[in-house]
């Protein structure tokens, strides 16, 4: 049964760092797409980062702040978060595509239940 399964999530103070991990099961990762996306409450989902076989795309908001990478010997995705902003406060989900690497949610096939990141003092 193919399966990701989000970790890593918590409270932290703007500025802070959060390393958040996403374990794939029932399949080889490395093989697909694999995305983090967010939702705040009360705002649509929207991508955050994708990591395909050879390329990693970013929204602009996170572009020097994020960072999406894999560990295939361990079959998980991380996304590190430095310089936290309070608007980067969302539950956040990582996802699977067999598609070209995009940020758009409906080109992903399996989500996780995704992690809470706060971002407060």
């Amino acid at each position: 049964q193919l399966q990701v399964v989000e970790s890593g999530g918590g409270l932290v103070q703007p500025g802070g760092s959060l390393r958040l991990s996403c374990a794939a099961s029932g399949f080889t990762l490395s093989r697909a797409g694999i995305g983090w996306f967010r939702q705040a409450p009360g705002k649509e989902r929207e991508g955050v980062a994708g990591i395909g076989f050879s390329s990693s795309i970013y929204r602009d908001s996170v572009k020097g702040r994020f960072t999406i990478s894999r560990d295939n010997a361990k079959n998980t995705v991380y996304l590190q978060m430095n310089s936290l902003r309070p608007e980067d406060t969302a539950i956040y989900y990582c996802a699977v595509t067999t598609r070209s690497l995009t940020l758009r949610s409906g080109d992903y096939l399996y989500w996780g239940q995704g992690t809470q990141v706060t971002v407060s003092s």
